[in-house]
């Protein structure tokens, strides 16, 4: 595919900084113009050749041999990946926590060409040395970076596109790089997120042993993901977080500079010691996360239903058949919705449901399906929001064999087609990806289906339900989210209430109650500050916070109020209610508080946009700067 906008774009914008000396904003990436900026200070001359030479032979295998941890613990991703991508062009190298590259695999005939670029072992590359390039500018930066052709600050250079992750270790550290490189005429849509997650695998293996003097904790509020090199691992020392990972830290919104000095006081509600009775904690924020404490050994595999069962409290576990009773009731309300819901969904018609997160979204659909026609076939649920952005097109339609850096030798066929003769559910697609959006409307609209790389079109039949805590009519606005795509989904939307605005929240209580107790009472003033709380975390905040109450009392015991979570024991009168969790919060935030942001992160909209929880776009519009 060609890449010639990118060419033109790229090289108006060299001529604007290096020859005019203008800053060529919302031209290239913040990250490209920062690090372009920081090469000039640091006195490298653009049209100067990079002076580089590789270490002799005995130098380098000294350097392998200083890296021999990091060297065995990525040996199993850098052999994957050198597989995968050598039929696209493409090669997998690492380097060292300074830049030192350590090792250069995949395709023979890239290989030969980036070596004369001195892309090859034995050559470092920092951007004090090499200026603007994948692997220096992620060190600097201290997470993924991707620079294509001439954002390169070194024209040789441009005929490299590569993306790198650095490798941190348990303590925060960087220990090393990943990088993906391959030819700039080409596109190269999956290289950076399979370098993060071959990296999120090396970095999960430095935990396998244990640590020494650290007591680990493996969660996730994904039962299913523990085991997995996607859990969360934190370690602490002391009553301080000392190790982490990095699902670990994002669980909690912290930074590697936060390891060493988090205590565990302030992100978790009550002692470490209730995983061994309840396999959850809760958070400080009332959020169960479910886990074990590490001891090096990996999870036994087991099914998805299973390792939830597994995950939840000891004292709770019952037969499968009871183990579903932890779900929302439904009441007289909510039944009339499912009944209409089921009718337009039986119709083919697309079926929205809206709420805050917490509500029910997923609860309400499973139960749609099972009370549809469609009952006895699939149901499958997609998380908009949860899939790598790079890979979320091929995870959803499917591809043909080397349709792409990094596809399975057999292809896939797509999570649409796994919905098909049953129904498909597509969670937080307010999330979805706008430039994802006119396919999913095109492939709804004409129900067919065509892989990536090619191949026959295959005609679709699923019956669809959307949700999103989203709203998305601001959305729209805004320019988020597709008004097309917004009039296809949405035939009938079903709002799901906050739990705050319930009509009797202590009815609802008792309903769960006396499924979830076994035997257990809840003392009137336990009960009141139950029934009382705002619970902005909704029904699943709610339904946690009931399963930890069981798991650490016994039956027949009555429960007081100084066994709830401390968040519930303050007065009723000082609880301040929670407000709305939708987008028209987005009219507080001012613009002071956008651009501390935008300061605090270094520049970097993105992570601003995350922190203040709402989308780049917005940000952009607020700030007055042009979007990309």
């Amino acid at each position: 595919m060609s890449q010639q906008p990118l060419l033109h774009r790229v090289g108006n914008a060299r001529r604007s900084f290096f020859e005019r000396g203008a800053t060529p904003i919302g031209i290239v990436p913040d990250t490209i113009l920062q690090s372009w900026q920081r090469c000039l200070r640091g006195g490298l001359s653009v049209d100067a050749q990079p002076d580089v030479e590789p270490l002799p032979d005995a130098r380098l295998r000294e350097l392998r041999e200083r890296q021999q941890k990091l060297w065995r613990l990525a040996r199993p991703e850098l052999d994957g990946l050198a597989a995968d991508i050598a039929a696209a062009g493409s090669i997998v190298l690492l380097t060292d926590e300074d830049g030192w590259i350590l090792d250069a695999e995949g395709s023979p005939g890239f290989l030969d060409k980036a070596g004369r670029v001195a892309l090859m072992p034995g050559v470092r590359w920092d951007e004090t040395t090499v200026g603007t390039n994948a692997i220096g500018t992620a060190m600097v930066e201290g997470r993924s970076v991707e620079v294509r052709g001439g954002e390169h600050y070194f024209a040789p250079h441009g005929i490299l596109t590569c993306s790198a992750t650095p490798i941190f270790d348990p303590y925060g550290q960087r220990v090393g790089v990943l990088d993906i490189s391959g030819d700039a005429r080409l596109q190269h849509l999956h290289a950076r997120v399979l370098a993060r997650q071959a990296v999120a695998h090396i970095e999960h293996r430095y935990f396998d042993a244990g640590l020494a003097d650290c007591e680990l904790v493996r969660l996730h509020h994904d039962a299913t993901l523990l085991g997995t090199p996607r859990e969360g691992i934190l370690g602490f020392r002391g009553g301080r977080l000392v190790a982490a990972n990095r699902t670990g830290l994002a669980l909690f919104g912290l930074e590697h500079a936060d390891i060493g000095h988090a205590p565990y006081a302030a992100l978790f509600d009550g002692p470490l010691a209730r995983l061994h009775d309840d396999g959850a904690l809760i958070d400080r924020q009332g959020r169960a996360l479910y886990g074990r404490l590490g001891d090096g050994q990996r999870a036994p595999v087991r099914g998805r239903a299973e390792t939830r069962a597994a995950a939840l409290p000891l004292g709770s576990r019952r037969p499968a058949a009871t183990v579903a009773d932890a779900t929302p009731l439904f009441d007289a309300a909510q039944q009339r919705a499912l009944e209409r819901a089921c009718r337009v969904l039986d119709a083919q018609l697309p079926v929205l449901l809206q709420g805050e997160t917490g509500t029910g979204k997923e609860v309400f659909a499973r139960e749609l399906h099972r009370r549809s026609l469609r009952a006895d076939k699939p149901f499958v649920a997609v998380n908009c929001a949860a899939l790598p952005e790079g890979l979320i097109e091929a995870e959803l339609f499917g591809y043909e064999e080397g349709a792409f850096t990094g596809a399975r030798r057999q292809g896939s066929t797509g999570l649409l087609r796994q919905a098909q003769g049953g129904v498909l559910f597509l969670d937080e697609i307010g999330d979805m990806p706008l430039a994802l959006q006119p396919r999913l409307l095109r492939v709804l609209q004409e129900r067919t289906l065509s892989p990536l790389g090619g191949g026959k079109p295959v005609q679709l039949d699923f019956a669809l339900i959307c949700a999103t805590h989203r709203d998305l009519d601001l959305a729209m606005q805004a320019g988020d989210f597709r008004s097309d795509l917004y009039y296809r989904i949405a035939d009938h939307a079903v709002p799901l209430p906050a739990l705050r605005d319930h009509p009797d929240r202590a009815e609802l209580l008792r309903g769960l109650w006396q499924r979830l107790g076994q035997g257990r009472s809840l003392a009137d003033d336990a009960f009141a500050a139950l029934a009382a709380y705002v619970w902005p975390g909704n029904l699943r905040q709610l339904c946690a916070c009931l399963r930890t109450l069981v798991a650490l009392s016994e039956p027949g015991e009555v429960i007081a109020r100084d066994a709830l979570p401390t968040y519930l024991r303050v007065p009723l009168s000082a609880q301040a209610p929670a407000p709305p969790a939708d987008a028209g919060a987005l009219d507080t935030i001012a613009e002071a508080a956008m651009r501390a942001a935008l300061a605090n992160a270094g520049g970097n909209v993105a992570q601003a946009a995350r922190r203040l929880g709402i989308s780049r776009s917005t940000l952009y519009r607020r700030l007055g700067r042009p979007a990309r």
